[in-house]
């Protein structure tokens, strides 16, 4: 058995890469959905059904859990999934598997706080509160799934989301750092207006953008705090194996990366990222 990674495109590939680090001996299958990417601008019954199908599909290739290192897709179609699609599948195939996102651990980390934890309601008037600024995809953003589950455990952390429709897209495309360094100013600035000034700790809410993390903190004030996905994930998914014992990772170190796309090295930006030459097969 295997661990299957699911993404739009490559950003997922930063999640993967802390994963294979945190779990080496682990066999792992990716899975980029490029023929469609970017997922952020499409409706939401379109990602449900774009999710299921790359989660039938890693399945298919022999793994028991599936990691959606994507944010859109984890907000918009993970909860779907997991009631109305996975318990007829798993019947189905008589085998347990399960799908996990990465929006819970960054929310964990967020908070510091278990997802099991709900804040007491009080009428008390917060003193100061944290702001928390997201980066995000417009899907992700307009779900409103951090600052409503941020909210559900801390009265005094609150979340702004910043969507940056075009920034997924360019990443994708391997535009150029300047490029990249203007549109990350624009949304940060953009940011920093929304809020009255600005925020206090940032999440980068699509795994395309921990490619270029450095960008956002050139944009952002020195020091600025930024919670990472990747290492949020790998934490959650060490003491997920810890309770399910059943979902064996493999021990074969296999690494597998399959795209919807076109097959063969990706651009620059991400074999720098990744640091080597990277090919996908074709799914």
């Amino acid at each position: 058995m295997a661990i299957g990674v699911f993404d739009s495109g490559v950003g997922g590939l930063t999640v993967h890469h802390k994963l294979v680090e945190r779990f080496p001996a682990a066999d792992f299958v990716y899975l980029a959905d490029q023929a469609n990417a970017p997922y952020g601008g499409k409706p939401g019954e379109e990602i449900v059904a774009l999710t299921r199908a790359g989660c039938e599909r890693l399945f298919a290739e022999g793994c028991n859990l599936v990691v959606l290192a994507c944010n859109t897709a984890a907000s918009v179609a993970l909860r779907r999934l997991q009631q109305t699609w996975l318990p007829g599948f798993r019947r189905e195939i008589g085998r347990p598997v399960n799908v996990l996102g990465i929006v819970v651990p960054t929310i964990e980390a967020a908070t510091g706080l278990p997802w099991e934890h709900e804040a007491e309601r009080r009428g008390d008037k917060v003193e100061k509160l944290d702001i928390v600024g997201v980066f995000s995809t417009p899907a992700t953003a307009a779900s409103r799934v951090y600052e409503i589950e941020v909210d559900k455990r801390r009265q005094d952390v609150a979340v702004f989301s910043e969507p940056c429709p075009e920034l997924a897209r360019m990443i994708e495309a391997g535009a150029s750092r300047d490029e990249l360094r203007e549109v990350i100013g624009r949304h940060a600035q953009a940011l920093k207006s929304r809020i009255g000034r600005w925020p206090d700790r940032a999440i980068l809410g699509c795994t395309h953008y921990e490619i270029v993390a450095d960008l956002f903190r050139e944009a952002l004030p020195p020091g600025t705090p930024l919670i990472h996905q990747p290492d949020a994930t790998a934490d959650a998914l060490a003491r997920y194996f810890e309770r399910h014992p059943e979902f064996a990772a493999g021990s074969g170190a296999v690494r597998r990366f399959l795209t919807t796309g076109q097959p063969g090295a990706q651009h620059s930006l991400v074999e720098t990222f990744w640091g080597g030459p990277l090919s996908f097969e074709q799914a």
